[in-house]
């Protein structure tokens, strides 16, 4: 009978992190292209953070954050929030085991509301599942300025099975 691998009682273990963080930072060429970076991965949710570029700008004469770029960084948020909440469903698993569980993750349903414009040289992101089930996980997220102000929500629904 073989010993079941029990992870660290403070959280995941660092070759699940590490494994998460390329994942997601590395081939996933979008989030590249939108600079996303991890800062956290826990059981209670995720943050992270991108960095103003010419290139993420929509309007010109305000050196304004495009929408877009707010939208996509919320939803790939949401996502990772998702994997971090399989990832704590099955502990007992090795970590590249649960990593397999990600393919079939998409976003179905996403909300945004904009309450402020996106000015500044960094923003924080944040977000958490509100609920995981078996089929559909609902997220919760936040997009902030470097102040800690909230410049945007956002809500989405991902199918997980």
């Amino acid at each position: 009978m073989s010993a079941k691998k029990v992870p660290p009682a403070d959280g995941f273990e660092p070759e699940f992190i590490t494994l998460l963080k390329e994942m997601f930072e590395q081939r996933i060429v979008f989030n590249q292209v939108l600079g996303l970076k991890i800062d956290t991965i826990d059981a209670e949710g995720v943050s992270g953070h991108i960095e103003m570029r010419r290139e993420l700008i929509g309007h010109y004469a305000h050196q304004r954050l495009h929408g877009g770029v707010i939208s996509a960084s919320l939803d790939a948020m949401g996502g990772l929030a998702v994997m971090a909440a399989i990832g704590v469903r099955h502990l007992d698993e090795p970590p590249a085991q649960r990593l397999q569980r990600f393919g079939k993750l998409g976003t179905i349903d996403l909300r945004i509301d904009y309450l402020r414009p996106g000015i500044g040289e960094r923003f924080e992101l944040r977000a958490q599942v509100m609920r995981l089930g078996s089929r559909v996980a609902s997220t919760r997220m936040e997009f902030l300025g470097a102040d800690g102000k909230l410049l945007s929500t956002g809500a989405g629904a991902y199918i997980v099975s």
